[in-house]
C-alpha cells in the first residue's frame, strides 16, 4: 500500500496502528457488532446489525472521537434487521429471515414474519415502536423472507419485500403518512415473477429479483440482482411503469447491488453509478477477478449506456474469494468524490469528474478486526460534518475524514 499523504495531525482515540490509509485520517474506532447499513442523522448514528442477537444500534456521534452507545434493539435467532433508514422522528429498520445459507442452525420462532418495523426516535436513547408492517409470506422458504434493503424519504418506503404468489422479492411502495398503519400504494415486479398470475420465470430460483429501490424525483433507480437493474417512473405511485432497463449477467457473473442515481449533471449529462456485489456468481459464468464499480450514462433514460468500469488498481487479475471486491456507494451524494466500500479492501473513494476516467483519490484499509479472517468493509455513509462512516461487516464502526 502507499504511504499515507496529505495527512493533518489531529486527535484521535481507539485507533488500530496497522491500518493503511491515503488521504484519510482516522476519527476514532466504535467497537460494535457488524452491520450491513450505517446512517448518520443529527449527529446520530443508526447501524443495522448483520447478525442476531443484535439489531438496531443507536450511537451519539456528536464528539465524533467519542462514540457513545444510547440504545440497543435486539434480534431472535433465525432472523436479522441489518439495514435502517431515519427520517426526522422516524426510524424504520427491515426484518428478515435468514437465508438457508446463513442460518447454521438456527431457527426462527414460529409464526414469525419479516417485514418493516417502524419507530418513533424523538429520543434517540428511547427508541419506541409503533408498528410493524409484515409481508404475506413467513419462513420456510428457500430463501430470505421479509424485506432487504430499502429506501424511506419521510413519507414513502420504497422496500424490496417477499410476498405470496411471487418468486423473489418484488418492487414495492408503502405510504407510512399514519406510520401506525403503512398501506400499500403500488407495486412492480419484472415479468416472470407473479407465478400465481400464470407467469413462469426464465431464470433459476430467485435470481431475478428487487434488492433495493433509490428515490430521485419520480424516478425508482431499483437494482434487480442478477435481473441487472430497472429505471421506473412513479408518477402515478399506484402504477410504476418500467422506463428502461440493463443487465450485464451474463456475461458479467455477479448480482446487481445498488443503482446510486448522481444528482447533479456532469458536463451537461447524466449519470448513474452501479455497483455490482462481490457474493453469488452466476453458474458457467466465465472467471473474472472481482466484482467492480460502472459508470452509466441515463441523459437518454430510455437508453442507458455504461460507459466506464472502475476496480482497484492491486486485484490480482485470476478470480478472488467471495466479498474481495465491490459493494456499496456511499447513497449520500455531496459531491464528485463517492466513497465506497469495497469489501476485503476497504474504502476507496472514486472521483466521478471525469465520467469515462473514474479514479481513486483515496482509501482507508482498516486492520482485520478481532473475530475475523479479513477485513469487510460492508457500507458507508457521510454526515453533514463531512465526517465519514465505515461499517465492517462483522466488527466495528470507523469514523474518518478526508484530508
Amino acid at each position: 500500500m502507499a504511504k499515507a499523504k496529505g495527512i493533518k495531525k489531529v486527535g484521535y482515540v481507539d485507533v488500530r496502528n496497522h491500518a493503511h490509509t491515503d488521504g484519510l485520517q482516522p476519527v476514532a474506532w466504535h467497537d460494535c457488532a457488524g452491520g450491513g447499513q450505517v446512517v448518520v442523522e443529527r449527529n446520530i448514528a443508526y447501524v443495522g446489525n448483520m447478525r442476531n442477537p443484535h439489531g438496531t444500534l443507536i450511537i451519539d456521534v456528536k464528539d465524533p472521537k467519542h462514540p457513545k452507545l444510547l440504545a440497543e434493539l435486539t434480534m431472535p435467532a433465525g432472523t436479522h434487521s441489518h439495514k435502517v433508514r431515519v427520517h426526522g422522528d422516524i426510524m424504520v429498520t427491515n426484518r428478515e429471515i435468514l437465508g438457508t445459507h446463513a442460518l447454521h442452525g438456527e431457527t426462527p420462532p414460529a409464526g414469525y414474519f419479516g417485514g418493516l418495523s417502524i419507530y418513533d426516535i424523538a429520543n434517540p436513547a428511547k427508541p419506541k415502536l409503533i408498528s410493524h408492517w409484515d409481508t404475506t409470506d413467513g419462513p420456510g422458504a428457500t430463501y430470505a423472507r421479509g424485506v432487504h434493503r430499502f429506501d424511506f424519504d419521510g413519507r414513502y418506503a420504497y422496500i424490496s419485500p417477499t410476498m405470496d404468489g411471487y418468486v423473489g422479492n418484488i418492487m414495492m411502495i408503502l405510504d407510512l403518512k399514519d406510520p401506525a398503519r403503512p398501506q400499500e400504494v403500488g407495486r412492480w415486479w419484472m415479468p416472470g415473477q407473479w407465478t400465481a398470475g400464470g407467469e413462469k420465470p426464465t431464470w433459476k430460483g430467485d435470481a431475478h429479483k428487487c434488492h433495493h429501490p433509490l428515490r430521485f424525483g419520480n424516478r425508482l433507480y431499483t437494482s434487480y440482482w442478477q435481473g441487472g437493474l430497472v429505471i421506473l417512473d412513479i408518477e402515478d405511485m399506484s402504477k410504476p411503469r418500467f422506463v428502461s432497463g440493463l443487465d450485464w449477467s451474463p456475461p458479467f457473473p455477479w448480482p446487481t447491488h445498488t443503482a446510486l442515481r448522481i444528482p447533479f449533471q456532469i458536463d451537461n449529462r447524466d449519470f448513474m453509478l452501479v455497483s455490482d456485489e462481490d457474493v453469488f456468481r452466476m453458474e458457467g459464468s466465465p472467471p473474472y477477478p472481482a466484482a467492480f464499480l460502472w459508470m452509466v450514462d441515463i441523459t437518454d433514460e430510455k437508453h442507458p449506456q455504461p460507459i466506464s468500469t472502475f476496480q482497484v488498481e492491486d486485484m490480482p487479475p485470476e478470480p478472488q474469494p467471495r466479498m474481495t471486491g465491490c459493494h456499496q456507494p456511499c447513497e449520500k451524494v455531496t459531491g464528485t468524490e463517492i466513497p465506497v466500500a469495497w469489501f476485503a479492501h476497504g474504502l476507496r473513494i472514486i472521483d466521478i469528474s471525469r465520467p469515462h476516467a473514474l479514479k481513486e483519490v483515496a482509501y482507508y484499509l482498516p486492520d482485520v478486526p478481532q473475530g475475523s479472517e479479513r477485513v469487510q468493509s460492508n457500507d458507508v455513509t457521510v454526515d453533514e460534518r463531512g465526517l465519514i462512516y465505515l461499517l465492517d461487516r462483522v466488527r466495528g464502526l470507523h469514523i474518518l475524514e478526508r484530508t
